[in-house]
């Protein structure tokens, strides 16, 4: 059997359903190995995501743990047997590889929810905004690892799936760079405000309940609920959240968000506003 050195997000959360359905039956890595008549340690590096697991295996594991969500069994099957090498591959090497798997969660996603208070989202950037946002990093960045994650970000544009993202007004307002740029940057969200996968909400800073959109979150709607990813951004990289608790936290949290925010026919028009001023 030949180990994984560096698994992706996506192999690891199958690995973690996989030791919840196990543990959800009461049962030890050496008690389910000898039900699969494998070694312990193969248990383990399946659950670590060091090892992949077949269609074949991975439904006897099912009915050992007398999982009966048919649902569950055959999404847990797709992300185990699934071969896709996507575009983000490409970069592997050259960007930090929670770019890629985030790539690769968005790519398999049924629904992206964004909240965002310091950033026009990057799904939604244009290239110069992207770039003066980049630029701002620390430590800083070469021309050439800017020019990089730009054309990464780029490629993550290419979307389909509904997505909806509630702004906060100091997002629109903050000037990550010059005037034009930020003008070019309001112009471009209404242009993707009116595209049919697209929603765009706002929280003007006269609206109340501002707590509820005091954090930074993206929302990755996987193939069951059960399965959702919640995104943050960590000092360094990327933290991906995936407890049943917690995602019930993030939904609400969403909800309330969302509920706090204009329509999105009203944030067009408070868009629009903000774009004339400049």
């Amino acid at each position: 059997m030949v180990k994984r050195r560096e698994p992706t997000a996506r192999q690891l959360r199958l690995a973690t359903e996989l030791r919840r359905l196990r543990e959800a039956a009461g049962l030890n890595s050496r008690q389910a190995a000898g039900l699969l008549g494998v070694s312990p340690a193969q248990i383990t590096h399946i659950e670590s995501a060091l090892a992949g697991v077949s269609e074949q295996r991975l439904r006897r594991l099912a009915s050992h743990y007398a999982c009966t969500d048919n649902e569950l069994i055959d999404a847990l099957v797709a992300m185990a047997t699934d071969r896709t090498r996507g575009w983000w591959e490409e970069y592997r090497g050259l960007l930090p590889t929670s770019f890629l798997d985030l790539s690769e969660l968005e790519h398999h996603a049924r629904l992206l929810r964004h909240v965002a208070i310091l950033y026009v989202p990057g799904l939604l950037q244009t290239e110069d905004y992207a770039r003066a946002v980049f630029s701002s990093r620390l430590p800083e960045l070469t021309d050439d690892e800017i020019e990089l994650r730009i054309r990464h970000r780029k490629a993550r544009q290419e979307f389909t799936i509904p997505y909806e993202a509630v702004i906060h007004e100091a997002a629109l307002r903050i000037r990550v760079s010059d005037r034009a740029t930020s003008r070019a940057q309001l112009t471009r969200l209404l242009e993707l405000s009116e595209a049919d996968h697209i929603t765009v909400r706002v929280i003007p800073f006269d609206l109340d309940g501002f707590a509820r959109a005091s954090s930074t979150m993206t929302y990755v709607g996987g193939p069951l609920p059960r399965l959702d990813t919640v995104v943050r951004d960590a000092l360094h990289g990327s933290a991906f959240i995936d407890s049943e608790a917690q995602l019930t936290t993030y939904r609400t949290s969403f909800r309330k968000v969302e509920a706090a925010s204009l329509e999105p026919e009203q944030s067009r028009e408070f868009v629009h506003r903000l774009a004339k001023e400049l």
